[in-house]
């Protein structure tokens, strides 16, 4: 395996809620992340009554890539680490297309207005990310303060005004 990038075998669980509003009939939202024991399975119906559906989705994948290290340290020390799905509607169902577990990488993913829900990340992953992270991530050096002196007097211009 690559030790710039690893790979885990996911499966997302995506829930549909019906609404009483005018605005929507429907919300879906990604539940959980899990292991992919199935790689290879269609979506199935694990949960279905008249308010809630949840679908199990395989086949996804969650990738560590070395350029995305500094997301993964900036998730695994907040309050609560989440691995973030990006979602697209199908025909019928919100379908998965990709997971990371990268803060950086979900703020883009938003940035660029597409359907992402963090979720709690699994205890299992956490020991992996943050392995790669700390075989990975180097922080940025810190840099001098410079303060202001009074050789800096009036560039900024005429700031009272007299």
């Amino acid at each position: 395996m690559d030790a710039d990038v690893q790979r885990w075998a996911a499966a997302v669980v995506m829930e549909r809620k019906i609404l009483e509003s005018r605005w929507a009939d429907e919300k879906w939202e990604a539940k959980a992340v899990i292991p992919d024991l199935t790689p290879d399975a269609a979506p199935r119906v694990v949960i279905d009554t008249p308010q809630i559906m949840q679908i199990l989705v395989s086949g996804l994948v969650l990738q560590l890539k070395r350029d995305e290290a500094e997301g993964y340290y900036m998730n695994l020390t907040s309050d609560q680490p989440k691995v973030f799905v990006l979602w697209r509607m199908g025909e019928d169902i919100a379908e998965p297309q990709m997971l990371t577990a990268s803060y950086n990488e979900g703020a883009r993913w938003l940035d660029n207005e597409e359907n992402v829900d963090g979720v709690p990340l699994p205890v299992e992953l956490m020991n992996w990310i943050a392995a790669f992270t700390d075989h990975h991530y180097q922080p940025e050096p810190r840099k001098k303060v410079k303060y202001a002196t009074n050789k800096d007097k009036g560039r900024m211009g005429n700031w009272r005004p007299d």
